[in-house]
């Protein structure tokens, strides 16, 4: 969410930003530009007040000073002309000793000319006949207040601008988290269905997402639904085969059989593995219980009820031990973790004289599970053996095979770690390290 309101606010700058500098330029440079228009016209005025004042006199085409404005006669006022006629030049005493550029064409000069005392002028060439002869007139004005006004003006918008970006900002992002609310809200209840928190999302939500959760909402449902047929229907699969079982297990072993010792030995082997494979389900089945899809593993609820299943299953004379911190959440799905732990520890149950030891510890990598129990271990030659499905090494006695297959595939899945070592009790000891899983 916050890379979305990052994203809008940039884009939101950048638009603002390229619009006030179009609208802002353009606006001023229409300003200017119509400005000066109008002081155009009003040089070609000052202009033609010049021409009036060129008179006839004794000594041909003369100039009555007494019809021009004061501000000619002040030096460095920042109006001035010049006047051309013939090899006659005139020019206002304004200019001081100072030159007034002649532009090159008629009207108003494109550009600002510099002038006296670092002045920038305006400036305005016309063309006449006076009497019959050519008369060439430039006035000028000083532009330089003008342009310290339009800075001016430039200043104080661009405060404004800023100003003015910094709330429509403000008022954008506190819009955009409003309006991005919801699908935070969404966010956070599909990670609390990642942890079994819930099972569905709630449904009050604006009517732009109504078919977004409803859809998440059914998806869920069907899963669900699903799991449950699923696991109903092992469940009733198990149960109706295990009485076939058991008779086809009384005729392996009816004595009419021992005629034929390779017949015998081979069917008992399949039943044996229709016998794991079918057990190895239902115990999924049963530890999987009713829980949500995409629940994630509960130390503290789910440990203690696995041990004491097992130590159900496998007698009194078993010491199982479990040393987990308090609160332990493991971020895998519930049903697999219930899976490589159940196989784990059904294995050492199987194979340990009096103690078993489940550990789980965390640190900032992950994960590290250790499951040891005090019974005859593995040779390091062999352990890699035990990794095929469905091998063992001692025929009498059903771990150690299948079950850490299934574990090592679950551990390889997550991108873990498992080894085989001897552990302080004496016996084989699991190690497995599971790395943290970034959401």
């Amino acid at each position: 969410m916050k890379s979305i309101q990052r994203r809008l606010s940039i884009g939101l700058i950048s638009v603002l930003l390229l619009s006030g500098l179009v609208v802002s330029q353009v606006s001023l440079w229409l300003f200017e530009n119509g400005l000066q228009r109008y002081l155009e016209s009003g040089l070609q005025i000052d202009s033609e007040n010049l021409l009036v004042a060129l008179s006839r006199g004794p000594l041909g085409l003369q100039l009555d000073e007494r019809r021009l404005s004061p501000a000619y006669q002040r030096p460095f006022s920042g109006h001035y002309f010049s006047i051309e006629f013939g090899d006659t030049h005139w020019r206002s005493r304004s200019l001081w000793d100072a030159q007034l550029p002649r532009p090159k064409q008629p009207g108003l000069d494109s550009t600002l000319q510099p002038g006296p005392e670092g002045q920038m002028l305006l400036l305005l060439r016309s063309d006449y006949l006076r009497f019959g002869q050519p008369v060439s007139i430039t006035v000028a004005q000083d532009y330089t207040p003008i342009r310290e006004s339009f800075k001016q003006v430039q200043r104080i918008g661009l405060g404004i601008g800023i100003v003015a970006l910094m709330i429509i900002l403000l008022m954008q992002r506190l819009t955009v988290r409003r309006a991005l609310r919801p699908l935070e809200t969404a966010r956070k209840q599909i990670v609390q269905l990642q942890s079994g928190q819930r099972s569905q999302l709630d449904t009050q939500v604006p009517l732009e997402l109504e078919p977004l959760v409803t859809q998440i909402n059914h998806l869920l449902s069907h899963t669900e639904d699903t799991l449950k047929r699923s696991r109903n229907a092992l469940g009733n699969l198990g149960h109706a085969l295990k009485t076939p079982l058991a008779v086809l297990y009384s005729l392996v072993n009816d004595p009419q059989f021992e005629h034929y010792p390779q017949l015998q030995q081979s069917l008992r082997e399949q039943l044996e593995h229709i016998q794991q494979r079918m057990s190895r389900e239902l115990n999924r089945a049963r530890l999987a219980g009713d829980a949500l899809p995409g629940a994630q593993f509960d130390g503290d609820a789910e440990l203690p009820a696995l041990m004491s299943t097992l130590g159900m299953i496998h007698g009194d004379h078993l010491h199982l031990a479990l040393y987990a911190s308090p609160g332990l959440q493991m971020p895998w799905d519930r049903e697999d973790m219930l899976e490589l732990l159940g196989n784990l520890l059904d294995n050492a149950c199987k194979w340990a004289d009096s103690q078993v030891e489940l550990s789980v510890q965390q640190n900032p990598n992950g994960f590290v599970i250790q499951v040891q129990d005090d019974g005859p271990g593995i040779p390091e030659s062999e352990r890699d053996q035990v990794f095929s499905r469905g091998a063992r090494l001692d025929e009498q006695v059903s771990g150690h095979g299948l079950g850490l297959g299934i574990v090592r595939d679950i551990v390889d899945a997550w991108g873990g770690e498992m080894r085989l070592e001897t552990g302080p009790l004496g016996g084989l000891s699991v190690i497995i390290e599971l790395h943290k899983r970034k959401r």
